[in-house]
């Protein structure tokens, strides 16, 4: 147990001081804000308030987690010799020359997601209005390269000290978005989509084929799947969506007994969670609807979920995923670019800065999307797999988690991602090594 003085025990310091301490260096922590018990206590502790009170580690604080308001904050950045940003400049301190735990606040809560912002066409926070992007460290884990050297201080100040060892952590993650191609669309939607095709002969003709069952749809890429990650021993979690068609929420009707069957084989053996429509974003009884029509497939209760198209808006978003029952998301991340939304590579749960609480929503982040390589980034193979392999480098470093979003049509080999399978499967060698 590591013992923590501080002159107010707020949500804020005890969120960000177990997120530290518990989530990542997985070590348990206490607080305390009696002064004479902090000094009698002969075990290894620290102290984090405005000016030490012994000759003890000390943190220096600024008024960050001291605070229970949302307001424009002083972002004044201050640059590491080893790459990090940090916030809230001290004017002493023999560790860090910034508040080190309200900058980890400031970053993991999401705080800048609060203040007014520009949003994108589909309402969501921009990668280029964060302070990450804006000082060139949005690929760096940094929560987790500080918690590494808190923990070395400590252990320089308290020899017998050990923190338990930690293990880098690999997760694929897979969106079904369209679970088909060409077939199982129904009359109308099928029909349309011939006619789309009358003009590419080629084209056509493939369509056909497929809907007549002499060629694999495109988009069912679901044996290669199951064996590759056989091959590499990776159980990927795969997020589906549900939803009424609509313009941005465009797979199989969920009632459709081939995408049913779809969805219950790939349970069997793969964790499943729910890909929440475009529209259920602002409609939490849209959400309840979509929450109940997965679990009724596969007769389980569902846990987990990632958004569609990433639509992550602070608090709503989270608020409304906790109100019906989820406990882990995974939207956590950026479209337009890889890195780390929240500037952290483990797990770590959502701090509700509206109501200034800490909640029961775990939140895994992830830092590599192959849409975002290639649409957004433009990468060719060659790029994305350098790319994937650096962000790879630095997690396995702070034996993070790292976190990977294809879907099923990326992995197809054909069209538009002719030549991505194999960025796929480089991604996993790596990761597995």
């Amino acid at each position: 147990m590591i013992l923590v003085y501080t002159h107010k025990v707020t949500n804020r310091v005890s969120y960000t001081f177990q997120t530290v301490f518990e989530h990542i260096l997985k070590k348990p922590v206490s607080f305390t804000d009696d002064i004479d018990f902090y000094l009698s206590c002969k075990t290894t502790k620290l102290s984090y308030s405005p000016k030490a009170i012994d000759g003890g580690l000390h943190f220096s604080s600024t008024s960050l987690l001291f605070e229970e308001d949302i307001k424009p904050q002083i972002t004044k950045a201050i640059t590491q010799s080893d790459g990090t940003v940090g916030l809230f400049e001290i004017s002493s301190g023999n560790h860090f020359n910034f508040d080190v735990f309200a900058t980890i606040f400031y970053l993991i809560s999401r705080y800048e997601e609060y203040l007014p912002h520009q949003k994108d066409k589909h309402g969501r926070y921009l990668a280029s209005e964060s302070f990450a992007l804006k000082n060139n460290c949005l690929e760096l884990p940094m929560v987790n390269i500080w918690a590494e050297k808190i923990a070395n201080i400590l252990i320089s100040y308290f020899k017998e000290y050990k923190f338990p060892e930690r293990k880098f952590e690999f997760l694929s993650t897979i969106d079904i978005d369209n679970a088909f191609a060409f077939k199982h669309k129904g009359f109308w939607r099928t029909v349309g989509g011939l006619a789309k095709s009358i003009s590419k002969p080629q084209n056509l003709k493939y369509r056909i084929d497929v809907l007549c069952n002499k060629a694999e749809d495109p988009y069912d890429t679901y044996d290669y799947q199951d064996d590759i990650h056989q091959k590499y021993k990776v159980r990927p979690t795969y997020f589906f969506l549900v939803g009424n068609y609509a313009s941005f929420d465009k797979n199989i009707a969920f009632d459709n007994e081939n995408f049913q069957y779809l969805v219950k084989k790939i349970a069997i053996t793969n964790t499943v969670g729910l890909h929440p429509s475009y529209l259920s974003n602002s409609n939490i009884d849209l959400l309840k609807e979509e929450k109940l029509r997965l679990e009724k497939i596969v007769e389980k209760s569902i846990t987990k979920s990632r958004q569609h198209f990433l639509k992550l808006v602070f608090p709503i978003t989270y608020q409304h995923l906790i109100s019906v029952g989820i406990t882990e998301d995974y939207s956590m991340g950026y479209a337009e670019n890889i890195g780390f939304r929240a500037s952290i590579c483990s797990p770590f749960y959502f701090f509700d800065l509206e109501k200034n609480k800490i909640t029961t929503l775990k939140i895994i982040p992830f830092c590599v999307m192959e849409a975002g390589l290639k649409y957004y980034q433009n990468y060719t193979k060659e790029e994305a797999i350098i790319n994937i392999n650096k962000i790879l480098e630095l997690v396995k470093k702070v034996n993070g988690t790292f976190v990977s979003i294809w879907h099923n049509e990326s992995i197809s080999d054909e069209g538009i991602w002719k030549g991505w399978r194999e960025v796929y499967e480089k991604m996993l060698l790596v990761a597995k090594k």
